[in-house]
């Protein structure tokens, strides 16, 4: 049987578990309060989610290496995926056990469906008559626009039912109606040729972010200055640089920043401030200073750190 549901989120971190199995590292990059909102739909096959925020973030997604998804904004919005800027109508289809760094520049919408690879090809050999080869690399989309507008119509028409709650999804001839429409929509959508001109530079710059995010995963909780961070790595500081301004928008040194602010926030948010000082929760993410990171932390957030500590002790 079909579930979904509609669910409203502040706290960054709730909202990054709320995607299961998807893995989601934020890194808010716009000052305010988040409010996001997740529509999800889970189908026999597929899995639906559409996803709306109102500030400018960074976000690494990972999905499980058996399953393969398609993300696309929603709307007149641009995201930058993987440094690729895609508009209404495009799509990424991401392999198995592949990742993502997507940003937007404010608030945003956007989709998400994961499938497993086999379904899709099955389905693929069903309409087409011959196998479809699946990618072994992520492939940005520019699919004709009678097929992107269907795919849009029924992923709406998914999101709708995940959102109204209406009993009809319950019953198991109508979801599987929707979700061989989906399908078929979907393969016709992939059939599209590839828009990157710079495919195989733009995978050797992914497989460079995805060491970085790894290193990032594994070592953020300690001092960690640029030329370390490079060696480990395994590349020069100039690539490195190139890479993070065509995928984040940022250098480096400023996602790490951005990272351990983040983390800081979320740790601030957590803290009972009659137990935890913010000079305490500061230290604790390597930000030695606390005058400079109180300045960085309201330049970043747009409220001092204190301000989170008593404030969202009474949430």
């Amino acid at each position: 049987m079909a579930e979904g549901g509609t669910f409203t989120f502040s706290d960054p971190d709730a909202y990054a578990a709320a995607f299961g199995d998807t893995r989601i590292n934020l890194a808010i990059t716009g000052s305010g309060d988040l409010k996001a909102r997740l529509t999800r739909l889970r189908l026999k096959q597929l899995e639906v989610c559409c996803c709306s925020e109102n500030l400018a973030r960074i976000a690494y997604i990972s999905r499980p290496p058996e399953r393969m998804f398609l993300s696309f904004p929603v709307g007149t919005v641009s995201l930058i995926v993987d440094g690729v800027a895609l508009g209404n109508g495009d799509f990424v289809l991401h392999c198995c056990g592949q990742a993502l760094h997507q940003r937007s520049s404010g608030a945003c919408q956007w989709g998400l469906i994961a499938l497993s690879a086999g379904e899709l090809s099955s389905c693929a050999k069903a309409l087409t008559g011959r196998e479809m080869p699946l990618p072994r690399v992520s492939r940005v989309l520019r699919p004709a626009r009678p097929d992107a507008f269907r795919f849009q119509c029924l992923f709406g028409q998914a999101c709708d039912l995940a959102e109204s709650g209406n009993k009809l999804i319950e019953h198991p001839e109508v979801a599987r109606v929707l979700e061989q429409e989906m399908l078929h929509a979907a393969v016709d959508c992939l059939g599209a040729n590839e828009t990157d001109d710079n495919h195989k530079a733009r995978q050797h710059h992914v497989a460079i972010m995805n060491r970085f995010e790894k290193v990032l995963g594994e070592r953020l909780d300690r001092k960690l200055g640029l030329p370390a961070l490079c060696a480990e790595i395994g590349v020069p500081e100039r690539t490195l640089r190139l890479c993070c301004a065509e995928f984040l928008g940022l250098s480096p040194t400023r996602y790490l920043l951005l990272r351990r602010l983040n983390k800081a926030r979320s740790a601030l948010r957590r803290a009972d401030p009659s137990k935890v000082t913010v000079a305490e929760v500061a230290r604790n993410h390597q930000f030695l200073e606390l005058g400079r990171f109180a300045v960085t932390y309201r330049a970043t957030f747009g409220e001092s750190p204190s301000t989170t500590l008593q404030r969202d002790s009474h949430l």
